[in-house]
């Protein structure tokens, strides 16, 4: 059974020796048959700067209970190293916590003291923790969007942690965020690459001819098929062609096949704003004169032609695709299923989102005016956007925090990036300050649609800063 946990948040469990009270209750226990505490298993997701950023965290608070943290993933993982218990983040965010946040953002205080900031800070925590006004993040309504700008798309590779090695969970498919994950990246790539259209190479085909020789006679088959059983006019060859039926052109119709099939059966994920349904049907045609034979073996000393640049991502997640249904098309109907571990960076999928927004909000601007992840004596800005005749620097916000210093002290660390020499060097050139935006998710209610312009003179200020301003976006959500 899995500890289930939200964004964000802590769990405690009790270390039990009892057999019968953690079959009681399994969410508030952790069984331990020995004397040794139970040994939690903690995936690294990243590592940067010399700091290791782990899917979740443990703290063993006395020798009978321990605390799990949630943190900036969501996945599912094995909790303990006995693989007897998992451990699923799921991506729902406390919309009080984002009222608090935007409450700290509106205070002016200029001399407050440490115990008023220790009140606020357990105003707020108390609200958070007696509130129900949770929310779950569409995660795949925000890959689509992301997946729309092939400018914003290729920095998708990272993403996404998967262990292909570990033991699989077993989830149901509501719980399951790594195949519709898969399918919609997959789905973008092969209508960039239908668009293109497809590469035409040279293959092998074996055809049994009749009263002609073609290429080069295959003696066992001719043997096996045609003189054993008297065929003597027929003749089997294997000759090369010039066209699209090639190996992974093949390939890729086969996983398009299982994609199809498994957006069909669950359309939980597809549906409303999400509808995937026209992108089959613009790629569909395109594979219609495509087979399916292929050897897997084969594929996987496929040279990859650097012009063809989508071919090869959309091979590689073709084969996790495959992988992740054991090459058996029957699986994608299933309601129980068995998933490698895996993790979805959420703050980074946030700053993609908030990229993929400034490109359709913007569309008189490029990506190059963005400045993705624009990086200077070991910092890096989330966003450095430089027009023509205006320069902002953009720091983006997923987990928001109620604590008040945290969030000043935040606000500061952007306000110290606009002071960088790189930073103001940039063109345009300007003798004075560069203004600063903070982007974070808007309150779940607010029924208008910002966005995210680049005229400050639209976007509300932080008064208790100069040339500081903040906004929030809607995300796609679940209800």
């Amino acid at each position: 059974m899995g500890i289930i946990l939200k964004e964000h948040v802590s769990r405690k469990l009790t270390i039990t020796k009892e057999k019968s009270l953690f079959e009681s209750e399994r969410e508030k226990h952790l069984f331990c048959s020995s004397d040794q505490p139970a040994e939690i298993l903690q995936r690294t997701f990243k590592k940067e700067r010399s700091k290791e950023y782990f899917c979740f965290k443990k703290h063993l608070t006395s020798e009978k209970e321990i605390t799990l943290y949630s943190d900036y993933f969501v996945g599912v993982d094995w909790l303990t190293k006995d693989k007897s218990r998992y451990i699923q983040v799921e991506p729902k965010l406390n919309s009080k916590a984002i009222e608090s946040f935007e409450e700290v953002f509106d205070k002016e205080i200029e001399n407050i003291t440490d115990d008023e900031i220790e009140q606020l800070n357990e105003i707020a925590k108390k609200e958070i923790k007696t509130s129900n006004q949770e929310y779950e993040v569409d995660v795949i309504g925000m890959l689509m969007q992301i997946m729309v700008h092939p400018e914003v798309s290729k920095h998708t590779d990272h993403l996404l942690l998967i262990d292909w090695e570990d033991k699989e969970i077993e989830i149901t498919q509501k719980q399951d965020l790594l195949t519709p994950f898969l399918v919609v990246q997959f789905l973008h790539l092969l209508k960039e690459i239908t668009r293109k259209g497809l590469k035409k190479s040279y293959y092998k085909k074996q055809e049994n001819l009749r009263n002609r020789v073609k290429g080069k006679i295959l003696v066992g088959e001719q043997i096996k098929q045609n003189i054993f059983k008297n065929r003597l006019t027929n003749t089997i060859c294997e000759y090369q062609v010039f066209g699209e039926d090639s190996l992974e052109n093949r390939f890729l119709n086969k996983v398009f096949i299982f994609c199809t099939n498994y957006v069909e059966n669950h359309n939980i994920y597809f549906k409303g704003k999400n509808d995937i349904s026209w992108f089959i049907n613009y790629i569909r045609p395109s594979f219609e004169h495509i087979g399916t034979d292929i050897n897997i073996q084969e594929i996987r000393n496929y040279k990859h032609n650097p012009f063809f640049k989508e071919y090869k991502e959309a091979i590689k997640i073709g084969q996790q695709i495959l992988k992740r249904f054991s090459y058996n098309i029957t699986k994608t109907t299933e309601e129980k299923i068995s998933t490698p571990p895996f993790w979805i960076d959420m703050p980074k999928m946030f700053e993609l989102y908030v990229y993929a927004q400034f490109l359709k909000d913007n569309p008189e601007l490029q990506a190059k005016n963005f400045n993705y992840q624009f990086s200077t004596n070991g910092n890096a800005l989330d966003f450095l956007i430089c027009t023509s005749d205006e320069k902002i620097v953009v720091d983006t916000k997923y987990k928001l925090k109620y604590n008040y210093s945290q969030i000043h002290e935040d606000i500061r660390q952007v306000a110290g990036y606009a002071r960088l020499n790189k930073v103001r060097n940039q063109s345009p050139l300007s003798s004075e300050e560069v203004p600063c935006l903070i982007i974070y998710p808007k309150p779940i209610g607010s029924e208008v649609n910002t966005k995210l312009v680049m005229d400050l003179l639209l976007v509300e200020k932080i008064n208790a800063y100069h040339e500081v301003y903040k906004i929030g976006i809607n995300l796609p959500t679940i209800k």
